[in-house]
């Protein structure tokens, strides 16, 4: 599609809590060098307004100091609540993430291409290479909640691989119900649809809730054709006060789908497995 065509469509958030300057710095130049960028809003949920002053000056970008720290889905729907703010493409971007020029432009690309789609996500890997595997199944209580205490590393693997969709082939597209919410590439027409957030989740499971509320209605998918890099660290494995975070969230995302008895859980379960099980 021509590049004037396509100019200025997509809009970016990246909500930070004193984040690592560095990280911070290579995903705004990673963002700004887009030319599809309407506006990228960094919603600071830090103690100070310290972070204001690293970033660089540019008409496209606007700094915006919370004083408080609700949360990562709510400082996103700081934005996402307000249509005037966003392209006809809103990107929620974590702050430890990075890309090639003409990214955004390929996602962009595959969305005006497939109109059915609510969101997309690349294949995403580590600043190694390996491949993160962010494509996952809707969790039940034993993938959320019984691994976090299971002390056999065979048995959490084997939750871990079904729960992670190790089964597909993550070199080909699919329609998957959980995508990470570190880089999600969403229509603003679908927000607008199904709804922001759920702010009863302070952070962890947020993304999981919005995509399956996109999923109920569009396709959401993984798209291997685009790649960027996640400098992933599991904070709740490291920080017993993020771990309770994680729990509570699940406890929450669970009272709200169901923990047992969640039948569209079991039926979308099911046709995912049946779908992509790769053959290799």
């Amino acid at each position: 599609m021509d590049i004037l065509k396509r100019k200025h469509e997509v809009s970016v958030s990246i909500v930070v809590y004193e984040n690592d300057k560095n990280l911070l710095l290579r995903v705004v130049s990673c963002v700004l060098e887009s030319q599809l960028l309407t506006s990228l809003y960094i919603i600071d949920n830090s103690s100070t307004n310290k972070l204001r002053e690293i970033f660089p000056q540019d008409s496209r970008l606007e700094y915006i100091f919370m004083n408080s720290n609700n949360g990562f889905g709510a400082g996103h729907n700081f934005i996402m609540r307000q249509p005037e703010k966003m392209g006809k493409y809103h990107l929620v971007l974590n702050p430890d993430v990075s890309f090639a020029p003409g990214t955004l432009e390929k996602l962009y690309d595959y969305m005006e291409n497939n109109p059915d789609v609510g969101n997309v996500m690349p294949k995403i890997i580590y600043p190694n290479g390996d491949l993160q595997y962010l494509c996952k199944l809707l969790p039940t209580p034993m993938d959320w909640i019984g691994r976090m205490f299971i002390p056999f590393k065979s048995i959490k693997k084997r939750i871990n691989d079904k729960f992670e969709m190790r089964f597909a082939d993550y070199e080909s597209e699919m329609n998957v119900p959980y995508l990470s919410g570190c880089f999600m590439f969403l229509r603003k027409s679908v927000i607008e649809e199904v709804g922001v957030f759920d702010e009863g989740i302070f952070m962890y499971g947020e993304d999981t809730d919005l995509n399956r509320r996109i999923y109920q209605k569009h396709r959401t998918m993984y798209y291997p054709k685009v790649t960027i890099t996640h400098a992933f660290e599991k904070g709740s494995h490291k920080s017993l006060r993020l771990f309770w975070i994680h729990v509570k969230a699940a406890i929450y995302y669970l009272n709200k789908w169901g923990w047992f008895f969640d039948k569209e859980r079991r039926g979308i379960n099911k046709k995912t497995k049946l779908a992509y099980t790769s053959l290799k």
